[in-house]
């Protein structure tokens, strides 16, 4: 399992401390400096079943930067793939992958499943 996070982020911290605390085990990615990939993008969102918005941080100052609010209805989803595999700041976090499920933003409730 990957755990794919900004190690700044408040948000992930607690992620963390909350897989550390059920020992689950896994490997730690800064979304900083690895990036995911325009593939690897698009095979959690087919996989996640989630809504492709549900990718982007639209708290994030990048994204209200770029006024993605607005901007984001009128591009296809390959165009918003590509836009979120260009910066991991415009991405949502944190992420679980594993071979079956894929779990983006940190809701406690969701994680329980990984136990």
């Amino acid at each position: 399992m990957v755990y794919i996070c900004y190690p700044k982020c408040t948000t992930c911290k607690k992620a963390q401390k909350w897989l550390d605390e059920n020992n689950i085990s896994y490997t730690l990615r800064d979304i900083k400096e690895n990036n995911p990939s325009y593939e690897e993008l698009s095979e959690w969102y087919k996989k996640s079943g989630l809504p492709l918005k549900r990718f982007f941080n639209t708290s994030g100052v990048l994204y209200k930067s770029m006024n993605l609010k607005e901007k984001l209805a009128d591009m296809t989803e390959e165009e918003q793939l590509k836009l979120l595999a260009t910066d991991g700041m415009l991405v949502k976090r944190p992420i679980i992958v594993s071979d079956s499920i894929i779990l983006v933003g940190f809701k406690e409730n969701e994680w329980e499943k990984l136990k």
